[in-house]
């Protein structure tokens, strides 16, 4: 029996831009997207009757039935499968768990399958799914429609924290007060130490942060504490939140700037990861 593992790794938001908002309400992004280390796990193989199983330590709470983007991802195909889901990321955190496991699902079921073609309805997923297909660091215009590959990114080593909040990207989006805000500059430097490129990222916005700081104050702490931590060098939320991070300068200052928060912090969710 062909069973397909795939990994479904958290996105991070380096910056996220609105840039406006169109006549059938969608907002217009420009945001760079990287993969962290950290993720969910999906595992697929054919079946008499579709199934899908969510296991793994952050399972609570997450759908198993046609609501799920896991589920939605298979039934672009015309193939029942049981699915696990294995569930290692928090859930409406910001940093795209559904639409990486969804792109997951859609990758598993193409090895099976043998099809490498996008199935049709994978927009319908949501903006962040294509994105999380490319499985590297992209800047992601438009819709979510428009993705491009961004090579020559130096190695970001980051710490990933969530207070255990649900932030809902709707209600989000509908606090932001300006819709149409600068886009990032037209180039991304390439080829920058990892010091040089933070530098330039500081200067790059995620017009979602206050918004979402309006709706949980709880991701204002986030950040504070992130900011305290011995050689961070950059403090952000990623997406619509209300997961943050911070980036640092190397795989050390990360495992120990997580260690000291998660001791200060014991009910949050937090993990050293690298970005890429």
């Amino acid at each position: 029996m062909t069973i397909s593992k795939v990994f479904a790794p958290a996105k991070v938001n380096l910056s996220l831009h609105v840039t406006g908002q169109r006549k059938d309400g969608y907002h217009l992004l420009d945001s760079l997207v990287v993969f962290a280390d950290v993720g969910d796990r999906i595992t697929v193989s054919p079946a008499s009757e579709p199934s899908l199983e969510v296991t793994g330590p952050r399972a609570e709470g997450v759908p198993t039935d046609g609501t799920n983007l896991v589920a939605k991802a298979a039934s672009l195909f015309d193939l029942p499968v049981r699915i696990i889901l294995s569930k290692h990321l928090p859930s409406a955190a910001g940093i795209g768990g559904g639409s990486s496991d969804a792109a997951a699902t859609i990758l598993a079921l193409s090895e099976i399958t043998g099809d490498t073609r996008l199935p049709a309805g994978v927009t319908d997923l949501g903006a962040d799914v294509r994105v999380c297909l490319l499985r590297q660091a992209a800047r992601m215009r438009g819709i979510g429609d428009d993705v491009s590959p961004c090579p020559g990114l130096p190695p970001l080593f980051a710490v990933l924290v969530n207070p255990g909040v649900e932030v809902a990207t709707p209600k989000v989006f509908g606090k932001l007060a300006k819709k149409a805000n600068a886009p990032m500059p037209k180039r991304i430097p390439q080829g920058l130490k990892t010091v040089a490129f933070v530098e330039w990222l500081a200067a790059q916005r995620n017009d979602l942060e206050a918004p979402a700081v309006a709706l949980s104050p709880v991701i204002a702490n986030v950040l504070d504490a992130i900011r305290r931590l011995p050689n961070v060098r950059l403090s952000r939320m990623s997406g619509s939140g209300a997961t943050c991070f911070g980036l640092f300068g190397s795989e050390a200052e990360a495992q120990n700037a997580a260690k000291l928060l998660a001791e200060q912090n014991p009910n949050w969710w937090v993990t050293p990861t690298k970005l890429s």
